[in-house]
């Protein structure tokens, strides 16, 4: 159990449980306070008082109303959840103690890769920017313990991504991760050697686990928040009765995500690319409702999940995913999307933002990600640029 730490200076920080819970031990220990200070036993029949004592009993009262007054003002401070004073080095909370704050924002990393690339960061930073009161938490498989104190500094983007009050990168600890799931069992059979597709096998069953687990949001790392999503138990097609697995988002210990990693063990085919993914996705759902077509923007719903609509997250379908690296002559709105997944799984050819293309993807990292549109894009493009010294 978290335990939670109050503190009355806002250059301090506080590691709290979730100041949204009404219930939670903020409200109790607030109750207490205010008894403590203005409850006093009264005497049924006490003796008439001097006109100074009375006067004396109201300044007391006064002050008394003012002390309470500010404290609660102080705890109102803290009310927006843990976020608000964070400026002490957050190495020193575990996954499991943020995790537990509750409603988190999941990303993976499941190669071995310790330098996040420019889209990896945007996608962090603009859940952060989206989500500023839930925890966004990078895992990363390539990150151990002993190198998590030094990346600050050895990476931009770590140091980036880092200085973000609600950004936390951890360790992925599979075996940890696993336990208490169906896929732990699976997890120690398995020969990560002998898997071809054992960095997107990993993530599928890594993401399952973690939302189990804890609950909130799994976002790929090539998925772009614009606006909050509203629904709290949800899947996204990404066509008309197919769902994907790159973004969704359950409450802890759902029941049709523990479905999910039965059959994740049941029918495990690490040979199929998409098999533990987004079809173990769409087959769990179709034993739920009957899925139909998609008309309009509309949402579709099947016992209490909200299936919802390709325009929220794949406005422009994997076909076309290049379309957000050309220049367009205007702009989309994407009035009806929550996030833009950009395919990165599709970029064979690795295209990437560049500082004054004018592209789509250009527009969307100055709008949500602007962060790192700075510090990675534009300022190394300032290092490419030739200095005095190279010009004949």
């Amino acid at each position: 159990m978290l335990q939670t730490v109050w503190v009355s200076s806002p250059g301090s920080w506080a590691l709290q449980e979730s100041g949204c819970h009404r219930q939670g031990k903020k409200r109790s220990w607030k109750c207490r306070f205010v008894r403590t200070i203005i409850q006093h036993p009264c005497r049924r029949h006490a003796p008439k008082r001097s006109r100074k004592a009375r006067m004396l009993r109201k300044i007391q009262i006064c002050l008394c109303f003012c002390f309470v007054s500010g404290i609660l003002y102080e705890i109102s401070l803290l009310s927006s959840c843990v976020f608000s004073y964070l400026p002490v080095a957050q190495q020193y909370l575990t996954p499991e103690q943020v995790l537990n704050l509750g409603k988190s924002i999941i990303f993976l990393e499941t190669t071995e890769r310790l330098e996040p690339p420019p889209l990896v960061s945007c996608s962090v930073e603009s859940a952060a920017r989206i989500y500023q009161d839930r925890p966004i938490i990078l895992f990363m498989r390539g990150l151990t313990n002993e190198t998590a104190l030094d990346l600050n500094t050895s990476y931009a983007a770590f140091s980036l991504l880092s200085s973000m009050k609600n950004v936390f990168i951890f360790p992925l600890q599979m075996e940890t991760v696993f336990q208490e799931t169906p896929l732990l069992q699976w997890y120690n059979q398995v020969v990560p050697e002998q898997e071809k597709n054992w960095v997107h096998v990993s993530s599928d069953a890594s993401r399952l686990a973690l939302i189990w687990k804890y609950g909130g949001i799994y976002m790929d790392t090539d998925v772009i928040s614009i606006r909050p999503i509203p629904q709290e138990s949800f899947l996204a097609a990404q066509k008309s009765r197919f769902s994907s697995n790159g973004i969704f988002g359950f409450p802890a210990r759902h029941k049709f995500v523990w479905d999910c990693m039965e059959d994740f063990v049941l029918k495990y085919n690490g040979n199929i690319w998409g098999n533990q993914g987004p079809y173990l996705m769409t087959r769990m759902l179709k034993t739920l409702c009957n899925l139909t077509d998609f008309r309009g923007t509309e949402d579709h719903s099947c016992q209490n999940i909200s299936f919802l609509n390709p325009q929220r997250f794949y406005p422009i379908p994997y076909p076309a995913w290049s379309r957000y690296y050309q220049v367009w002559d205007e702009s989309p709105s994407f009035n009806h999307s929550y996030a833009l997944h950009l395919w990165n799984f599709m970029n064979r050819n690795r295209k990437v933002v560049v500082a004054g293309s004018n592209t789509l993807a250009e527009k969307l990292y100055k709008t949500y990600c602007p962060t790192t549109y700075e510090d990675l894009i534009q300022n190394a493009r300032h290092r490419d640029l030739p200095g005095p010294e190279d010009v004949e």
